[in-house]
């Protein structure tokens, strides 16, 4: 009986039943001389069957005729050949394991780990492949989408995008015996979430519990919550991969970074923690020379510090570096914390350069 596919996938029914097992074989990763031990045919047949495998599909290579094989769903990632059965598959079938073994890292070098030990996601543009399925969580993404995030205006000339799919679906496999992490349909690839535990969306949930604590009064459990946050940034977020997707990330996800550092300084302050604030704070003014936020803050704590000298040095730096870049003058922020130090009154906790 000739193999079917479900609604939407490919099929392999022109295939004769030694042309399918050949496919099976072509779709596990076998070369030619394997095949044909396997199938115990000379070399030679096993490169003919491909030949008229490529015609009758209308696949241009080798590679076309793998990714077509896991389509099908005749071969599942990491493991041997499979005949799908008759009818859709039931969902209760392929539920993903409870507690994800995956973890993928994007809040510096994309990583991904599976029980602890690295995985191998390929070369820079396959990685930015799963970048961009990995940062669009709980929606699909068409092959045109990752074409224009990946390769810009200089797309590929040959049809990558399920070739790198097919590899990243292979690599981030669970490894016992259900499917791959990263979903297939008719409109394009998802990744599944239930699957994969992702830095970022801990990154959020933590974000979110500081808020919490934040508006019940607990500064000092928000401090710890956004400290634990910004822990999990390993450097520049998404660093080294390519394309205007990955950019535009990687500016988004440093942006939130820096919010992120005033929100928990501003609750150091409003704690008192002035001196414990200073060394991060100079770090943020000297990354962010035109946040007049950031410098509000540190002429406060500084001040707060007995540094009265110092918070007014940092007033005249911003002063000047905002009318040098942007020929503008100190905004009201800088203007009243500097009114308050000289008056000998730096303000309450929390109301000079406040970021909630």
């Amino acid at each position: 009986m000739p193999t079917t596919a479900t609604t939407g996938q490919p099929t392999v029914t022109p295939l004769g039943q030694q042309e399918r097992k050949v496919l099976y074989a072509v779709g596990c990763g076998l070369r030619d001389e394997e095949i044909a031990a396997a199938l115990a045919i000379p070399e030679g047949t096993v490169a003919g069957h491909l030949t008229r495998i490529l015609t009758k599909l209308g696949l241009p290579d080798r590679a076309a005729a793998i990714v077509h094989a896991f389509d099908c769903g005749l071969v599942a990632p990491g493991h041997g050949p499979r005949r799908r059965t008759a009818g859709p598959v039931p969902r209760t079938a392929v539920r993903r394991p409870s507690g994800p073994r995956l973890r993928i890292s994007v809040l510096g070098p994309l990583r991904a780990c599976r029980d602890g030990r690295p995985v191998d996601l390929g070369h820079l543009r396959q990685q930015a492949v799963l970048a961009n399925l990995v940062l669009c969580p709980g929606r699909t993404v068409s092959q045109q989408e990752l074409l224009d995030g990946v390769w810009g205006m200089e797309p590929p000339a040959t049809k990558v995008v399920p070739v790198y799919v097919y590899r990243l679906r292979k690599a981030l496999h669970t490894g016992d015996g259900s499917d791959a992490v990263i979903e297939r349909d008719r409109c394009g690839y998802r990744l599944l979430s239930a699957a994969v535990t992702v830095d970022v969306t801990r990154m959020e949930d933590l974000v979110s519990a500081a808020g919490q604590a934040e508006r019940a009064g607990e500064l000092a459990e928000a401090v710890r919550l956004c400290s634990r946050a910004l822990e999990l940034f390993r450097g520049e977020p998404l660093a080294g991969l390519p394309g205007p997707f990955a950019e535009l990330e990687r500016l988004r996800l440093t942006e939130r970074r820096g919010v992120l550092a005033q929100r928990k300084l501003d609750w150091q302050l409003r704690l008192g923690e002035h001196t414990e604030a200073i060394a991060e704070l100079w770090a943020l003014a000297a990354a962010q020379p035109l946040n007049e936020p950031v410098a509000a803050m540190l002429m406060s704590a500084l001040y707060r510090d007995g540094r009265q000298a110092d918070a007014l040095t940092v007033f005249d730096r911003a002063r000047r570096r905002l009318a040098e870049d942007l020929g503008v003058p100190p905004g009201p922020v800088l203007l009243r914390t500097r009114q308050m130090i000289l008056r000998g009154n730096a303000a309450g906790p929390g109301a000079i350069g406040s970021t909630s």
